[in-house]
């Protein structure tokens, strides 16, 4: 559930919009141009039910919308955002002093490109992305200059993945949400190191096919892999959401695995 305020109408073209998220417990400052954080971001978050004390590396952290939701979620996680758009650092920043997170979180910049090690970083017990979803300029319509980085992956999904790999301890967890026609890709990436898979797709309609899945993968997992029921977003009654997916965006519900 997000909420803009003021309308972006009424400010200056390099003024961020704030959004508020989890029902009022995130103030999120986003870009007014470019891709804004939604529901993929919003699923992410509540799929990550981390410990205090437990650290979690975002690749990809953009202006930190996930971070800071699993922060509202949990208290006492530790988190760690990788982001190469220097705009969203600053305002990914911006939003750790806006929610008082200054403890606990912080964005970096950095490309995934250049791998976990660059950044000098010890393993985290938590690794998440939504990676951006084509790594093929072809395969949609050209995106806006200001919303490319989010939607095109230039070194591929390999990148993203071994990156979370990499990022993680033996034993520690992996969540993504990405395309659904991209799981067996995905399946195969991050197998090379990791098992244990548990899959959860994301419905628009229960009589739709998945159209985004979440995919929950441990380092060094030998468990057999898990196909979980169907989260299903909206139903036909004239409600937005489904009262489950409601919960879910307002940070009443998380989404397990």
């Amino acid at each position: 559930m997000t909420v803009a305020s003021p309308p972006s109408e009424a400010l200056p073209h390099d003024e961020p919009i704030e959004n508020a998220l989890l029902g009022g417990r995130v103030r999120l400052l986003q870009a007014r141009d470019g891709y804004r954080a939604g529901m993929d971001a919003a699923l992410l978050a509540a799929s990550v039910p981390a410990r205090p004390g437990e650290r979690v590396l975002e690749a990809g952290c953009g202006v930190g919308a996930v971070l800071t939701q699993i922060a509202a979620r949990r208290s006492g996680v530790l988190l760690t955002g990788i982001e190469r758009d220097a705009a969203a650092v600053d305002l990914g920043g911006r939003n750790v002093i806006l929610n008082g997170l200054q403890d606990r979180m912080v964005v970096r910049h950095g490309d995934v490109a250049a791998g976990f090690a660059a950044p000098g970083l010890a393993r985290f017990d938590w690794a998440v992305s939504n990676p951006p979803f084509f790594d093929d300029e072809s395969a949609l319509r050209a995106p806006s200059p200001a919303r490319r980085g989010a939607w095109i992956a230039d070194d591929g999904l390999a990148v993203w993945t071994r990156f979370l790999s990499d990022g993680v301890r033996d034993g520690g967890r992996i969540v993504i949400i990405h395309r659904a026609d991209r799981l067996a890709d995905l399946l195969a990436l991050l197998g090379e190191r990791c098992g244990s898979f548990a899959i959860r797709p994301i419905q628009p309609f229960a009589d739709h096919a998945a159209k985004r899945v979440l995919i929950q993968a441990i380092r060094g997992g030998r468990a057999p892999l898990r196909l979980l029921p169907a989260l299903i977003l909206h139903d036909r009654n004239g409600a937005k959401h489904t009262p489950g997916t409601e919960a879910i965006l307002r940070g009443e519900a998380d989404i397990g695995f």
